[in-house]
């Protein structure tokens, strides 16, 4: 299986599938995601499964079909294992070139594309649990790709496994690779009928042995800020800077908590986007918590922001739009705990201490919670996602195909 697994994988990297943002005339945001997505279709067939198929979107699904008998496959719910194709617009994903080091020892590593490039062993605490594994990373002049190429090998990997050993009892298994998830669109024509299940798992963790059950509350804010612009040379009580009211706004902001200086369950308010000139300026602004309540509170000190620049600032008129991108997908989850509980159970099954965490972000399972399918995230064994310094032990992705097989198990044996 491991053989198996590195060679996926490493195939994978390869191909460039990074997604673009703010593309608004085109799903998915790049064409070159639907190389991948098109490779999976011919895998997932040469390994049997069928009905495997790639949408107009790029949205690739397939089965499993149960292997059950006709009196139990009633009564085993199907199941649904989701990864996404796409890498970070932030980093380079053309010509990775993965390194692996093996019986990794311990110590920095130096990335050897851009020795400038270093993993060190003091800024990545994680390292000391895989000391002996065999650590797989870029050069350095790109990012790996493990998110979420990992979740697509790790899946793939387990779907052969369950082929291999059909003494393996299990429902209907049901697989979704989406395109677009780093730029936020990964369900946005997801056709959650089509997919057919109830219950779903993303293989888009980071540390092993992590099932993460909670997500940030997100919406996002613009500001639109409107100016007089006036010939500077004559400008006295005429002209009104939409520029200076933009940077008044973004240091009211400064003054609440902010991505930089919060962790855990802490909220935030983060300009990210500032554009325009002295007649028209916008900023935006991303509002995260994770409870409802902090989310109300923060939008309202934008509110309040937006009142006292038109204050301050006669003349101008300021917009504020606040848009909801996702919620807490604990809401929905806490409707069935089963399906907490049993990637809890099938982590400690894999003989590793099962983490139950929060996500400092969103998924696509955070949406397809309020779709209707419940769907929380497993790890992948990855660290550094985004980076040029990303790096994933090959033991640990193998523990994600056996965290796999177990939930499996677990689904079938408790649903009988």
């Amino acid at each position: 299986m491991r053989d198996a697994l590195l060679e996926r994988f490493l195939r994978y990297v390869k191909i460039d599938t990074q997604s673009r943002e703010e593309v608004e005339d085109k799903f998915p945001s790049t064409e070159k995601q639907k190389e991948l997505s098109k490779l999976l279709v011919k895998e997932l067939r040469e390994l049997g499964l069928e009905d495997a198929e790639m949408d107009e979107y790029g949205y690739v699904m397939a089965t499993l079909p149960s292997n059950l008998s006709e009196g139990e496959r009633s009564k085993v719910p199907a199941i649904g294992f989701i990864a996404h194709v796409d890498t970070s617009p932030e980093v380079s994903g053309k010509d990775v070139k993965p390194i692996i080091h093996r019986n990794y020892r311990g110590g920095d590593i130096v990335l050897p594309g851009a020795p400038d490039q270093v993993i060190k062993f003091e800024e990545n605490p994680a390292l000391k649990d895989h000391i002996g594994d065999d650590i797989i990373t870029s050069d350095g002049t790109t990012l790996l790709g493990a998110d979420d190429k990992a979740g697509i090998a790790e899946i793939m990997t387990a779907i052969e496994y369950l082929l291999n050993h059909p003494e393996i009892k299990h429902g209907d298994i049901r697989i979704a690779f989406t395109p677009d998830e780093e730029v936020g669109n990964g369900t946005k024509y997801f056709d959650k009928e089509k997919f057919g299940v109830k219950y779903a798992y993303t293989v888009d963790g980071e540390s092993i042995g992590e099932i993460e059950n909670e997500t940030f509350n997100a919406s996002g804010a613009v500001f639109t800020i409107h100016g007089i612009n006036v010939h500077p040379g004559y400008a006295k009580n005429k002209l009104v800077n939409a520029v200076k009211i933009a940077s008044f706004i973004v240091q009211e902001i400064d003054k609440y908590p902010a991505p930089e200086n919060t962790e855990k369950r802490e909220g935030y308010l983060h300009p990210y986007v500032i554009e325009g000139g002295v007649e028209k300026c916008m900023i935006k602004v991303l509002i995260r918590d994770f409870e409802t309540s902090g989310m109300k509170e923060k939008e309202k000190i934008l509110n309040d922001i937006k009142k006292d620049a038109e204050s301050k600032f006669p003349g101008s008129k300021v917009e504020l739009e606040i848009k909801e991108s996702y919620k807490n997908m604990k809401i929905k989850l806490e409707e069935d705990p089963r399906v907490v509980e049993y990637a809890l159970e099938a982590v400690k099954m894999a003989g590793l201490e099962p983490k139950l965490q929060i996500i400092r972000g969103g998924t696509d399972g955070a949406k397809l919670c309020f779709m209707g399918v419940l769907t929380p995230n497993i790890f992948t064994g990855g660290h550094n996602f985004h980076s040029k310094q990303e790096w994933i032990s090959l033991q640990a992705m193998e523990k994600a195909v056996e965290t796999i097989v177990n939930l499996i198990k677990i689904w079938t044996e408790k649903s009988k």
